[in-house]
Formats: structure tokens, C-alpha cells, sequence
């Protein structure tokens, strides 16, 4: 089994995230973020193993950040939630293997 269901939240084992199925996703008012796609009907996505961009260093833009990552030391990546519903979806790109190990192994920012 890759989940476990407690107090009715579904957690998907770390391990058993297919980098392959990784969105990086753009908002209109809830910023940036990417995780697992489980649900997306036009603007609306959910995402498990959800993660938020909140700032990023070296990459110039979403579609670099989607194809090679960022510098993990000077940008901030939230905690992982798991699952996040997003309303106003307004761009979705595919993540590359390579961005999604950076990504999904990086620090988590917190105050």
C-alpha cells in the first residue's frame, strides 16, 4: 500500500510519488505550486503531496523552474500539505524528472 488514511486525510508515501506526475502550477491568487495532479476540471486542480513556490532563485521564469529547479539555498519552498484545492488554475506545466528531485527534496522554509 502507498497511503495511509488518518483522521480521513489520504498520505501518499514519499517514496512512492512517480516524479513522471508532477505538476508545477500557476494561480491566479494563490501563487504558485506543485505536487501530484489527482483531480483538474478547467481552472479547478487538486494536488496531493502539495508544496508552495514562494519565492525562487536561479531560474528566470516557471518554465525554467519546471525544466531544472532552483537554487534551493535562496528560495523558499513551504511544507508539504496533503492535498490542496485550487480554484483559479491558470497555468500547468509539466515538471521534469530533474526539477522534481530538486523540488520535492528541498529544504522546507519556515518561521
Amino acid at each position: 500500500m502507498n497511503y495511509a488514511i488518518i483522521d480521513g486525510v489520504e498520505y501518499v508515501r514519499k517514496d512512492s510519488i512517480e516524479l513522471s506526475n508532477i505538476v508545477l502550477i500557476r494561480t491566479y491568487s494563490a501563487g504558485v505550486h506543485f505536487g501530484v495532479v489527482k483531480y483538474k476540471n478547467g481552472g479547478e486542480t487538486i494536488l496531493t503531496s502539495a508544496r508552495r513556490l514562494w519565492s525562487w532563485s536561479g531560474a528566470c521564469s516557471l518554465h525554467q523552474v519546471a525544466m531544472d529547479g532552483v537554487d534551493v539555498a535562496n528560495s523558499k519552498i513551504s511544507v508539504a500539505v496533503p492535498e490542496i484545492e485550487l480554484l483559479e488554475t491558470i497555468e500547468r506545466i509539466p515538471i521534469s524528472d530533474k526539477a522534481a528531485k530538486v523540488l520535492m527534496r528541498a529544504p522546507e522554509w519556515k518561521i
